[in-house]
């Protein structure tokens, strides 16, 4: 009797040291984490409406227990501070896997897989191949740019353009500033780009202090990826009647008379898809995933639903449409770097 005390004993106590430990939740447990805020960034409002919308179609109906967990993060735009965030994080052993979007993430999450061998990540707007604990899909960015640089070249009468990033980064230096020149030039040949940088996420007033600069310097389309600071280059456009190309997410509304087209990116319906996979143990690790205009995840959208820009003309118009037939198609090959 007292042996078998003993053996109950132990397995109580080994049962509670791997409760303790944490080191694999008890269930499907989500953490959606968020590399700046949603309300400044769509593209990651729509990381997280995805992944609520699969987690809700994926716990429809059973009972508590078998439910999926889902915590949604937003980590600031410190980017110096992501690290020690997503390392925090890991370091709770409550989440099954980590899903975020932001191309420098591989480079952060990487060391993590090492030091929390049991964490899953999926990454979008990333790409990262040969590591079993990372998936990543990324979108044609290339496509992306290439659209919005030739709408702009289209629009543009000076023939020069500009581009309002929040910081230098790869993808910003490797794909979308040339893809963007590359666009504008095949609309139009001479047309120039002027890039500036406000430093940060967040300073409104200094995306209108550069936007104002630009627009008197003669650029007169304008493509802002700049976060909160998009909000100050909107205005700098209505108060001097010039003209803008957004990224990411449809925002005529934003200024109707002074946005002239929108390539967006599908990111809801991409984030509902991987994590409605992850849940039903579908999730390819280790692999990395690129689409594009093809696939449906990247779109160009030149009117608002009801209105068309009047300052858009049916030639534009025309060309556009050729050009979005011609990458779907396969016949203009813009491949992601």
């Amino acid at each position: 009797m007292k042996r078998i005390i003993r053996i109950i004993t132990a397995v109580c106590m080994s049962l509670a040291a791997i409760s303790c430990s944490g080191k694999k939740p008890q269930q499907l447990s989500i953490a959606v984490f968020i590399p700046g805020i949603i309300a400044d960034s769509p593209i990651y409002a729509m990381l997280a409406d995805g992944a609520k919308e699969a987690v809700n179609a994926y716990n429809n109906g059973k009972p508590e227990v078998s439910q999926a967990g889902l915590n949604i993060l937003e980590a600031g735009t410190n980017q110096a501070e992501w690290s020690s965030k997503l390392t925090a994080l890991a370091a709770e052993h409550k989440y099954s896997v980590i899903i975020s979007s932001n191309p420098s993430l591989p480079e952060l999450v990487g060391p993590l897989t090492q030091q929390f061998p049991s964490q899953k990540f999926i990454l979008l707007d990333a790409y990262k191949t040969g590591n079993n604990n990372i998936a990543t899909v990324r979108y044609n960015q290339h496509e992306q740019s290439y659209l919005t640089g030739y709408m702009a070249g289209l629009m543009s009468k000076s023939h020069k353009i500009g581009l309002i990033t929040a910081q230098e980064y790869p993808v910003m230096n490797d794909v979308i500033l040339p893809g963007y020149k590359e666009g504008a030039l095949a609309a139009q040949a001479g047309t120039t780009v002027d890039f500036r940088i406000v430093g940060n996420w967040y300073d409104a007033s200094k995306g209108s202090e550069l936007a104002n600069a630009m627009y008197k310097s003669d650029v007169d389309v304008i493509l802002p990826i700049c976060g909160g600071a998009a909000q100050g280059v909107i205005n700098a456009a209505k108060e001097n009647s010039r003209y803008l190309v957004l990224f990411d997410n449809v925002s005529f509304d934003k200024a109707p008379d002074n946005i002239i087209s929108c390539t967006t990116l599908d990111q809801k319906k991409m984030a509902a898809e991987i994590t409605a996979a992850y849940l039903t143990g579908k999730t390819e690790w280790g692999t990395a995933k690129t689409v594009g205009v093809a696939d449906g995840y990247v779109k160009f959208e030149q009117d608002a639903p009801e209105r068309k820009n009047p300052a858009v003309t049916d030639d534009m118009r025309t060309k556009m449409k050729e050009l979005v037939e011609n990458i779907r198609t396969g016949k203009l090959v813009l491949p992601q770097n």
